[in-house]
């Protein structure tokens, strides 16, 4: 089953979900590390390289992953209507955080007006290149959106624990596998 229905998820949105739950901590890592490099180190040139296009490609994967969404009929939500509530304000909050975190990484980018290249495929162009201070201000809402982004989906995880082990729902038995 690849699409979703009322009661579960389908391997298309499991997929993208774990892949991107993956990225995110991969890219929050390698960024933090980054943070440590010195000019001469190999990896001064080679960590960004890599952290920019695996991040061009999350914001085409999260592109995609909010049209499938809005294409697909989601399971109902599982709890209390308070829980109901606070999950989707805490989905929102999530793909707000993404999306935040990812165009602000490209005006980081692309401040100097050159684009990002994707792993020598392609080249994302640089369209906004005109804003005051426009490098040193997407890196503070680069750097305070990927760490309220990492905290927020260890707050996520926290809350399907619960609703898995002390709830006992179905909530990450649906993200998953698909249920019948």
């Amino acid at each position: 089953m690849i699409r979703d229905n009322q009661r579960s998820y389908g391997w298309a949105t499991i997929g993208i979900h774990w892949l991107t739950a993956l990225v995110v901590v991969a890219l929050f890592a390698l960024g933090y590390w980054m943070l440590t490099l010195s000019y001469y180190d190999p990896w001064y040139r080679l960590g960004p390289w890599w952290h920019k296009s695996v991040g061009i490609l999350l914001l085409a994967l999260t592109v995609a992953r909010v049209v499938w969404r809005a294409a697909n009929k989601k399971p109902e939500l599982i709890g209390s209507r308070f829980e109901q509530i606070g999950a989707h304000l805490g989905h929102l909050l999530l793909y707000v955080l993404l999306l935040l975190t990812m165009v602000s990484g490209y005006l980081i980018s692309t401040a100097d007006g050159r684009g990002i290249s994707v792993f020598d495929w392609f080249e994302v162009p640089a369209l906004i290149t005109s804003i005051p201070a426009q490098e040193d201000l997407a890196g503070e809402v680069h750097w305070y959106s990927a760490l309220a982004l990492v905290i927020l989906a260890g707050g996520h995880s926290l809350m399907a624990l619960k609703h898995h082990f002390l709830d006992k729902q179905n909530t990450l038995k649906r993200m998953l596998k698909p249920q019948k």
